[in-house]
């Protein structure tokens, strides 16, 4: 079995994923990154599949949320609110030995900023314990991970009714919550509408750690088929590469799945067990008075 010390290096994952951006025309969905990073890179689904810690996502998901991270603060990429990144101008341009340095240079540029903060602190009279890179990064995505240990929390009944509540949030109706054994792992039911046309849709939920994998898919096709138009796989936990190829493969009815990571920005979008608190910051500006 794979473990942590199987994957490949952080800092190896950059010219990678660069590459990848620039092979689909500049931007991706993080769904298309992994898989093609992963691809690009020749990981097994055994190495791919290594968990994060106790947590529902993978090391290579979490890492590669780091990556993505540090491109946005070298401004070598963007995300959208809808979770497609883009190159930036001079991501486009950056050469591979460029693109390999990234790491170091956030890193240099985040150590200048905490040495900066402590300076003025410490002219300020006020002087508070260091931060260091490793507290500062898992800053950013500890709510994520505290949603989905939340998440992994619930009961199975309480996470079908979440995912019922999210899809009335996400203009479906007459959403049901069946969930009866035998049932091909059918958890419940709605309809979507779009303008003029109506899907009936049904939905299997999965408060799984760890990944789902392509047997999964199949099942759930097989149950579905002739009872509705679409399918739907909500977990907190990821897909393997094999799950998203079976998930759209040709000649079947197309399944979407929805993976921790999607599931977290959804319930933060919809504003479900997630508050955004926008901070005011301050800045005293003494040039102003010396001019009065």
């Amino acid at each position: 079995m794979a473990t942590k010390a199987d994957l490949p290096s952080f800092d190896s994952y950059f010219v990678p994923t660069v590459h990848v951006l620039k092979a689909r025309g500049g931007s991706a969905t993080i769904d298309e990154l992994e898989e093609d990073v992963a691809e690009n890179m020749n990981l097994s689904e055994d190495v791919l599949a290594v968990p994060h810690g106790d947590g529902p996502r993978t090391q290579f998901a979490y890492e590669l949320a780091w990556v993505r991270t540090y491109l946005k603060k070298d401004e070598v990429a963007d995300n959208s609110e809808r979770g497609v990144w883009s190159l930036t101008a001079r991501g486009l341009s950056l050469s591979d030995a460029e693109t390999a340095s990234i790491p170091q240079r956030v890193r240099a540029a985040d150590y200048a900023k905490r040495r900066q903060r402590a300076d003025q602190e410490i002219e300020n009279g006020v002087q508070t314990p260091a931060i260091s890179g490793g507290e500062e990064e898992s800053t950013e995505l500890s709510w994520k991970e505290k949603l989905l240990d939340a998440l992994l929390e619930m009961r199975s009944d309480g996470f079908e009714r979440l995912c019922q509540r999210i899809l009335r949030e996400s203009s479906f109706t007459k959403v049901e919550v069946t969930g009866r054994a035998g049932d091909g792992g059918i958890d419940g039911n709605g309809i979507l509408r779009v303008q003029l046309v109506s899907f009936q849709v049904l939905f299997q939920s999965k408060r799984w750690k760890g990944s789902v994998g392509p047997s999964v898919v199949r099942d759930f096709r097989g149950a579905m088929v002739g009872r509705a138009d679409k399918g739907l796989i909500i977990t907190t936990g990821t897909f393997t590469a094999d799950a998203r190829r079976e998930a759209t493969r040709d000649g079947a009815p197309a399944i979407d799945l929805v993976d921790g990571d999607t599931l977290a920005d959804l319930l933060k979008q919809l504003s479900l067990g997630v508050r955004t608190r926008m901070v005011e910051e301050i800045e005293v500006e003494p040039a102003f008075f010396s001019t009065i």
